[in-house]
């Protein structure tokens, strides 16, 4: 029986080859699974209420081990390489099989649930995990179908996961062990030797990112969206450390998701139902929003305990960095109703420069939009991964793109289009150093990129003269609200202005020596927006 008082459906795990699992727990609520857990010794609950868990020898997505069966309807479409890596069908149907006869006499979690909160693109899912944390995860993280749509439930794709089960590299076809693979012709995502749950949600989004820009023409997103009280939308992209969950928790603006996103003509609509944020040193102080979400009903991955206590050490990462919790987006109050809003106005493209050219605000024509799209760019800085001692720069195609299977050059044609038809605002916001590169220069100051942000959203850049910058072409505001003139022009704010142009130009080099993987689908607009490197600087 599941929470709503129905039989278990064991006519559609026979289908789907599990029809010989010990007992189907079809739809538990949250309460339960976090009993199941408990009973099981998978976690233990924090102080707050929140249950605890670790994921075991994998603390983080393994993008090597990422495939996608090649077939009739993906050989000519994805966009092949290291990122999206083939996986023959047959050796697909015997793994799955495998895994099938693994799930023989074991328990599992069923859970109904759907992506994309625009009832247009709605995607119904089936989850059958083997831990109940697993099928909590999928709870948070999905959109939850009101006791009605239970009971009429009709999954488009499935998704098991079965941590337990390794897979023998030399017979299947795997690298290793562990494996997420996703096949697009029987709509299925098999997950196996791994339990971090990131993996089902990075699943789906990949899916998402396949068939919504392609058959939808929906341009799918991998970015954070909050919505004005004038009901103007906005779209922050960024890669970890670059400020986007910050940024876009904003006292005076509705969240309308923290990471996926899709764009269909004027709205903007969120993929998942929850939030998924790092919590490496979290604090109330720097996250508010995220410290009180962390409670009952909430899944703490890989974190430690205060000695004696059950408080969380968030500054603990000897398990991993990568440090998660899970949560269901209603633990935030101020939440977009729907979690859909119009479509953007503004977009921000966040970067963390940790080498200071980069202005801390210019506004993008739809050349430079697409070409800064498709690069993705910020900094890593010492510290942040091991071996890093200086830092290096980091570019990920559309800020995503572990996720996309379509080449990014058709993600940023989209997005060009839909900038020019609908009179839309890009910017690119360093949240990096100033003064300097990192070590000499300091990081700028978080009130002046919220007080740029802010004058971006409420139309006060609308009228002030900018300036080009000489490498990057970016346009600069030489005046902001709230913020001093001289950090707008960041060759201004160095005490040696020709250090600044040798590191300009180094820069640029980096943006041009990574964008020749592009070049040869890019079209002329995309590829004149690169930056100019000079011989002699």
């Amino acid at each position: 029986m599941n929470e709503f008082g129905l039989k278990s459906e064991d006519a559609s795990l026979k289908d789907l080859g599990l029809g010989n699992v010990a007992n189907a727990f079809w739809n538990l609520p949250p309460a339960q699974l976090v009993e199941e857990s408990l009973i099981l010794g998978m976690g233990e609950l924090a102080s707050s209420g929140a249950l605890a868990i670790d994921t075991g020898e994998f603390t983080g997505r393994s993008p090597k081990d990422r495939f996608i069966v090649e077939d009739d309807i993906t050989k000519d479409t994805v966009w092949w390489g290291n990122i999206n890596i083939k996986f023959e069908k047959e050796k697909f149907d015997l793994l799955y099989g495998k895994i099938c006869a693994y799930l023989t006499n074991r328990d599992v979690y069923v859970r109904d649930a759907y992506a994309c909160a625009d009832e247009n693109y709605r995607l119904n899912l089936r989850v059958v995990t083997e831990y109940p944390w697993s099928n909590q995860f999928a709870s948070n993280m999905f959109l939850r179908p009101t006791r009605e749509e239970i009971e009429s439930f009709d999954p488009e794709w499935h998704i098991v996961c079965a941590p337990g089960f390794y897979a023998d590299p030399e017979i299947d076809g795997t690298r290793q062990h562990n494996f997420a693979i996703i096949n697009f012709t029987e709509k299925k995502i098999i997950i196996g030797g791994t339990g971090y749950t990131g993996e089902i949600k990075k699943g789906i989004f990949s899916v998402l990112n396949y068939i919504l820009p392609q058959n939808k023409n929906v341009l799918s997103m991998h970015c954070s969206a909050n919505i004005g009280e004038g009901g103007d939308t906005a779209v922050f992209f960024g890669l970890s450390g670059t400020g986007k969950t910050t940024l876009s928790a904003d006292p005076n603006r509705k969240l309308i998701g923290d990471d996926e996103h899709g764009w269909a003509g004027d709205s903007v609509f969120n993929f998942e139902g929850g939030c998924y944020a790092k919590c490496i040193d979290l604090s109330r102080e720097k996250e508010p929003q995220i410290w009180d979400a962390i409670k009952f009903g909430a899944i703490l991955e890989n974190t430690n305990f205060h000695a004696g206590t059950s408080d969380v050490d968030f500054e603990d990462c000897s398990k991993t960095q990568n440090t998660r919790v899970s949560y269901p987006i209603h633990h935030i109050d101020n939440i977009a109703a729907g979690s859909k809003g119009t479509g953007p106005k503004n977009i921000f493209f966040l970067t963390a420069d940790a080498f200071g050219v980069l202005p801390p605000i210019s506004k993008l024509n739809k050349g430079q939009a697409m070409y800064h799209f498709i690069s993705g760019y910020t900094a890593k800085v010492a510290g942040t991964e091991e071996g890093i001692n200086e830092p290096v720069t980091a570019f990920s195609a559309c800020f995503g793109a572990p996720f996309l299977p379509l080449h990014p050059t058709k993600y940023a044609e989209m997005l060009g289009k839909k900038i020019v038809d609908n009179n839309v605002n890009v910017w690119l916001i360093n949240t990096g150093w100033t003064g300097g590169p990192y070590g000499v220069g300091n990081r700028m100051k978080l009130k002046y990129t919220r007080a740029m942000i802010t004058a971006a959203l409420t139309g006060q850049l609308d009228n002030v003269t900018f300036e080009n910058h000489d490498v990057f072409g970016l346009a600069m505001p030489t005046e902001c609200p709230e913020v001093p003139s001289e950090v707008l022009n960041p060759k201004n704010t160095w005490s040696d202005q020709a250090a600044y142009d040798v590191k300009a130009n180094q820069l640029a080099e980096e943006f041009v020596n990574n964008f020749e993987q592009f070049k040869s689908q890019s079209n002329e607009e995309i590829l004149s927006a690169a930056p100019k490197v000079s011989a002699t600087a």
